[in-house]
C-alpha cells in the first residue's frame, strides 16, 4: 500500500448552504472598485470549469487507489468541489444577468483544459497541473482572511462565499498531491513542469477573464490600461493582497515538498467554530472575522 498522508483537517462536504446570492449586491460589490470586483468575479467564472478538471485528472488514477482513507477523502474531495462548482455557477448568474460574456469565457476555459489540455498531455501531467493549481487556491486564501482585512470593502455575502471556499481548500489540499505522488507515480520533473506551466496560465486566465469583463463594462482601452496598473500596485506592492502568497508558493519546488506542511491558514478555527455553531456561512464569516481584529 502506498503510504498515505493523514490530513490535519477532516474534509467535511457543506451542502445547501444559502449565501443569499440572489439578493441586493452592487456589481461592483468590492468597494465600488471595478478592477478588485473584476478581479474575484474572473476566479468565480474559472472555478466551475477547474473544478470538473480537478476531479477529472484525479478521476483519472482513482482505480489505482488502495487504500480506504484516500478513497474516502477522494470522494469528499469530490463533493466539496461539485459544491463549489454550483455556488460559483449560482454567482456567475449575477454576472450574465450584468451582460458578462459568461459563456464565451467559460467555453474558452472548457477548451483549453479539456480539449487541448487533455488531448495535449499526458494523464500524469494533467494530474500535476490540477496539483500545481490547487496549491494556488489554497495558498491563495492566505491573503484573503489575515489579520490586515483586506477583504473589508467587500460585499458580506460574497465575501463569505470565498471565505467557505477558501476553509474547505484547506480541507483537501492534500488529496489530489496524494494521489500524483503514491499511485500517479509523477515525477518531481513532471511536478516541477506542471507548476511552471501553472505558475504562467493561472493568471493569465485571471486577467484574460478580468480585462474581458472590464470591456464589457464599457471601460475604453486607456481605462482599462489605468484599472490594470492601479490594480497591478495594488496585488503586487509589498504589503499588497498578494504579498502573504509569495513565501508559501517556493516550497512546492522542495523534493520532498508535501500541503500539510504549510502553515494554518488564517481564520480557518475561527470560522469551523462559528459555522459549527450557527450554521450560517455569512455569518461564520462576519464572526471569523471579528475574531481576526481582536
Amino acid at each position: 500500500m502506498a503510504k498515505h498522508h493523514e490530513a490535519q483537517h477532516p474534509i467535511v462536504p457543506r451542502e445547501r448552504l444559502d449565501f443569499g446570492l440572489d439578493g441586493d449586491i452592487p456589481t461592483y460589490w468590492f468597494g465600488g472598485d471595478a478592477f478588485k470586483t473584476r478581479f474575484f468575479d474572473a476566479m468565480s467564472l474559472i472555478f466551475p470549469t477547474g473544478e470538473r478538471f480537478f476531479m477529472t485528472t484525479v478521476r483519472d488514477f482513482r482505480d489505482r487507489v488502495t487504500d480506504p482513507k484516500l478513497l474516502q477523502d477522494i470522494k469528499d474531495f469530490n463533493r466539496q468541489e461539485a459544491q463549489h462548482s454550483m455556488v460559483h455557477n449560482q454567482y456567475n448568474d449575477r454576472l450574465r444577468a450584468q451582460g458578462m460574456p459568461v459563456e464565451r469565457l467559460t467555453k474558452w476555459l472548457d477548451v483549453l483544459l479539456f480539449d487541448k489540455y487533455r488531448s495535449r498531455y499526458s494523464r500524469e501531467y494533467t494530474l500535476g497541473i490540477t496539483g500545481a493549481l490547487e496549491h494556488f487556491t489554497a495558498i491563495g486564501a492566505h491573503p484573503m482572511f489575515d489579520e490586515r482585512d483586506v477583504m473589508r470593502d467587500a460585499h458580506p455575502n460574497v465575501r463569505a462565499m470565498y471565505a467557505w471556499h477558501a476553509i474547505e481548500e484547506v480541507e483537501h489540499k492534500g488529496v489530489a498531491y496524494d494521489v500524483m505522488m503514491d499511485y500517479a507515480k509523477v515525477s518531481y520533473f513532471t511536478r516541477i513542469a506542471a507548476m511552471l506551466h501553472a505558475t504562467i496560465m493561472f493568471p493569465y486566465v485571471i486577467f484574460f477573464f478580468l480585462n474581458s469583463m472590464l470591456k464589457a463594462d464599457g471601460f475604453s482601452l486607456w481605462q482599462r490600461i489605468k484599472l490594470n496598473v492601479s490594480g497591478l500596485y495594488w496585488l503586487l506592492k509589498p504589503t499588497g493582497f498578494a504579498a502573504p502568497i509569495y513565501k508559501h508558493y517556493f516550497p512546492y519546488y522542495k523534493p520532498s515538498y508535501h500541503p500539510w506542511q504549510e502553515v494554518e491558514q488564517p481564520g480557518y478555527k475561527e470560522w469551523l467554530t462559528a459555522f459549527n455553531l450557527h450554521r450560517d456561512p455569512v455569518q461564520a464569516s462576519e464572526l471569523m472575522r471579528a475574531a481576526m481584529a481582536r
